[in-house]
């Protein structure tokens, strides 16, 4: 059993060099292709530091660019090198430079010669290839691509766009079924020997040349007709983003690298010296017959992919700005806001604060200042109560103050004398409960000494704002649990409905309820507000006093209901 290594060198040269030398030291041949675009003068350098090692040796240079054919034709020069210096070569492994072996050659071997026959690539259908990103996956069989995706995008694109005008197809080579795979593979002599020689080995040349990424279909395609035994599947662990961007793995990768049990890695960062050092250093050759399996970290890469795409819950950074329609919410944690009951309950912040474990601020978003739990004027992420800064961006303000508390539970005031532009984003928060008593702000400005007029002035400005406020919860695509009762509805069981905001919370028992605001003299005031011009309709319909309480309540309230 002997192996031999090609390597596809184009930079971090001094790395290539080191990983080369590990392999050629384990009784590896080794052949390396450097790219032709690498300089020459780097090319001496790289060839002169490994001129002394027997085993290693260099193959005709050809231009590698990604998506294109050198790299197939890289592959083909120094695999055609390798079986002809090396016939004692049974098995043959394609590397980059940036690959890492990861545990001892003794394992791999060991690995191989219990399989003697089988060859190790990646080979599917493209109707069963899941991977492909932006398209292409059938169309790079079936359209030309002699322009570079990287260097030459317009012509690329603009090249396609014109053969699907015209409806031109190639016909793939007769006998081939079409394949795809990683290009990373270790192939028996006896496959990859019959592979470089097929006899209809210069047509398929050409038809692949216009292939698009053709290293990743080539040889998956040829050992299709070859290999006696395929398993589909790369010996060499590499992992790709949702653009189809390779993972680079750096040192604190250390323990996840280990923990595959595969081979080799690929790709890791040049400078990750504790990872070379780790896995290039002196160990012991013990056998180690534990199958390769990438599957051990999967779950790892799959968390931080969609870390990546998702984002975290109500964190809001420069370089990921989360958006309304996303499937994360947009705040932290869980959180309630409680309209119109502390102007219904005398000291309700306080009582709420008292019977249960959450943190009761109160008017958040108050005109003058920031009510924080406690009425601290900063608290936790040094959050200042300046209203100058809450209201330069108040969603953000919201969401920081949620995500630096995460692990507490928030209960907030609102009222329609607060300022409103944070009212949708807590309607589309699946993290938000909201209680509403319709129209209790009008107990206040029932006991107000203000000029009536000016009363009246502002009760029609808040049951505006609080109007377009229940319009915004009564939307079919409201996300928040809501609760909104009038207050003619919400005063015939007051004690039942408070405890089901209480159960909402997950206060149990049956705590002492707060003391209701007097209504003397309210229905009065109602309907003064009606004598005057102004019709009062969020709160129901409230008799004076004196007459019996009316339960017909305005139809553009209903009956108390709950959105889930």
């Amino acid at each position: 059993m002997r192996i031999g290594i090609l390597m596809l060198v184009h930079t971090a040269f001094d790395r290539a060099a080191q990983v080369a030398q590990y392999w050629a030291a384990a009784g590896c041949p080794v052949v390396i292709h450097v790219d032709e675009k690498v300089p020459d003068q780097a090319f001496s350098r790289f060839q002169s530091a490994l001129s002394e090692v027997v085993q290693i040796s260099f193959c005709d240079r050809h231009s590698c660019e990604w998506g294109m054919w050198g790299i197939v034709a890289a592959t083909q020069s120094a695999a055609e090198q390798m079986l002809s210096q090396h016939d004692d070569v049974t098995h043959v492994y394609l590397l980059s430079g940036s690959c890492l072996p990861l545990r001892p050659v003794s394992d791999l071997k060991d690995y191989l010669a219990a399989r003697p026959e089988t060859d190790f690539i990646e080979s599917a259908t493209t109707a069963d290839v899941p991977w492909t990103v932006g398209g292409l996956s059938a169309e790079r069989f079936t359209l030309r691509f002699p322009f570079s995706w990287k260097k030459h995008r317009l012509l690329f694109d603009g090249y396609v766009r014109w053969q699907r005008r015209l409806g031109l197809r190639r016909r793939f080579p007769v006998g081939l079924k079409p394949h795809m795979g990683s290009q990373w593979w270790c192939l028996t002599r006896k496959t990859l020997s019959a592979v470089l020689t097929d006899p209809d080995r210069p047509a398929i040349d050409r038809y692949f040349k216009r292939v698009w990424i053709p290293d990743e279909s080539y040889f998956q395609t040829l050992v299709r007709r070859h290999s006696k035994e395929i398993e589909s599947r790369s010996l060499t662990l590499s992992k790709f983003d949702h653009q189809g961007r390779p993972h680079i793995f750096y040192e604190d990768h250390l323990s996840l690298l280990r923990r595959s049990d595969c081979f080799v890695a690929r790709k890791i960062w040049p400078q990750a010296e504790g990872l070379y050092q780790a896995f290039l250093g002196a160990r012991a050759e013990t056998a180690d017959h534990a199958q390769p399996n990438p599957g051990k970290i999967d779950r790892v890469f799959s968390h931080a992919m969609e870390r990546r795409l998702r984002g975290r819950a109500g964190l809001y950074m420069q370089s990921r700005f989360p958006y309304r329609q996303g499937q994360t919410g947009v705040t932290a944690a869980p959180y309630a806001v409680f309209q119109g009951f502390s102007d219904f309950y005398e000291g309700f912040e306080p009582w709420l604060t008292q019977v249960s474990d959450r943190v009761v601020h109160g008017h958040l978003f108050a005109s003058d200042r920031v009510e924080y739990a406690g009425r601290h004027s900063i608290t936790q992420g040094t959050m200042s109560d300046n209203v100058r800064i809450r209201d330069y961006d108040p969603e953000s303000f919201l969401t920081n103050l949620l995500w630096n508390s995460r692990d507490a539970r928030h209960c907030f005031q609102f009222s329609p004398r607060d300022e409103q532009p944070i009212a949708q984003l807590m309607a589309y928060d699946v993290n938000a409960q909201i209680s509403v008593i319709a129209g209790a702000w009008a107990l206040r400005l029932c006991r107000s000494d203000l000029d009536f007029n000016l009363l009246r002035k502002e009760a029609a400005r808040l049951q505006k704002r609080e109007a377009a406020f229940l319009s915004l919860l009564r939307s079919p695509w409201v996300k928040a649990r809501v609760r909104i009762w009038s207050m003619a509805d919400f005063i015939e069981a007051p004690q039942e409905n408070l405890r089901s905001c209480l159960t909402d919370l997950g206060v149990s028992g049956t705590p002492d309820l707060p003391d209701q605001t007097s209504l003397d003299g309210f229905g009065h005031f109602l309907q003064d507000l009606k004598n005057h011009g102004m019709h009062p309709y969020v709160m129901g319909d409230f008799p004076v006093e004196g007459e019996a309480l009316s339960r017909e309540v305005s139809p553009s309230l209903g009956k108390p209901y709950i959105v889930q």
